[in-house]
């Protein structure tokens, strides 16, 4: 994709994110190569020397990384060995799903995971429950049978602090931030999402229609994510399945000026948190002047 074309996204998610006018101006992006995943795959999958890692049915093709074939009961991944220490980033994803299945005959999605741990095989779209980090899902299947209101395939944002189990039953609703419905499969046009985390900012917007424009799936003020977490994305098939590839991952560090409150709100946590939401073997803490936030149990901590 041309660079211009990511330049005005990123002008067009500033004003989404409410970072219009002076300030907006002084936010710059740089590519960080450690971080990004692109053609021609170079060392991908490679013992060693690679910046990213292979992990199940996951193949390295001429044009895309494909996690799992149109094939029922396969599961892949591809995780970035190098922990990202930054403190605003924007994650681009350009993927593709497709397959055979009709609608609602197809299965499962994928997910892309910025966690403590990587690597670990599991039963959230090939990838560990009880995670430490964030995930945001592209579901495209839906379990829950009663529900009618959710339109699928949903993509959707969780933060774990480890204690909690991605409801598989349910879609995942119980710990969901936010989500949208995002019609994605068999698409003839290029589809992409953008995860974004500035000044404690989660946002997610979408591009899949074909016109090369953002639209808003996802924002949750108050997310504090550590920092030297992993990078990656997995998929999973069962019963149903598609071919879920990945043809990019472009992290961009964001340098946003701050104000000295900000700062002071803004510093560094060592377990993931959201503001105002009470996690599982959580307990209430108090923040930069008296912010309520929920900090986790010693007996959570365990997890770590």
């Amino acid at each position: 994709m041309a660079a211009g074309r990511w330049r005005a996204g990123l002008a067009l998610l500033a004003v989404a994110l409410g970072l219009g006018g002076p300030r907006a101006e002084q936010m710059e992006e740089h590519l960080k190569r450690e971080h990004s995943l692109s053609k021609p795959y170079q060392g991908v999958g490679s013992a060693s020397a690679g910046l990213w890692e292979l992990q199940g049915n996951a193949m390295v093709m001429a044009q895309y990384i494909r996690l799992t074939p149109d094939v029922q009961s396969k599961w892949g991944a591809v995780w970035n060995r190098v922990p990202c220490y930054l403190r605003d980033w924007e994650m681009q994803v350009h993927f593709k799903i497709h397959g055979q299945g009709k609608k609602n005959l197809n299965g499962d999605g994928f997910a892309i995971w910025y966690t403590k741990d990587r690597m670990q095989q599991g039963p959230v779209f090939g990838s560990k429950d009880n995670f430490l980090g964030l995930g945001v899902f592209v579901d495209t299947y839906p379990n829950e049978e009663k529900q009618q209101e959710r339109v699928f395939p949903y993509i959707s944002a969780m933060v774990n602090n480890g204690s909690l189990t991605y409801d598989h039953d349910r879609d995942g609703r119980p710990t969901e931030l936010g989500g949208c419905t995002a019609m994605v499969r068999n698409l003839n046009h290029d589809t992409f999402l953008v995860i974004r985390y500035v000044k404690r900012r989660l946002t997610v917007l979408i591009d899949i229609d074909g016109k090369q424009e953002w639209r808003d799936c996802i924002d949750v003020p108050g997310v504090r994510l550590p920092r030297g977490y992993y990078f990656g994305t997995s998929s999973v098939t069962g019963d149903l399945s598609d071919n879920h590839d990945i043809i990019s991952l472009k992290l961009y560090q964001l340098t946003v000026e701050r104000t000295p409150e900000e700062e002071r709100r803004d510093k560094e946590v060592y377990l993931p948190v959201v503001d105002n939401l009470k996690l599982p073997g959580s307990k209430w803490g108090v923040g930069v002047k008296g912010q309520k936030f929920w900090h986790l149990s010693s007996k959570a901590a365990e997890l770590l």
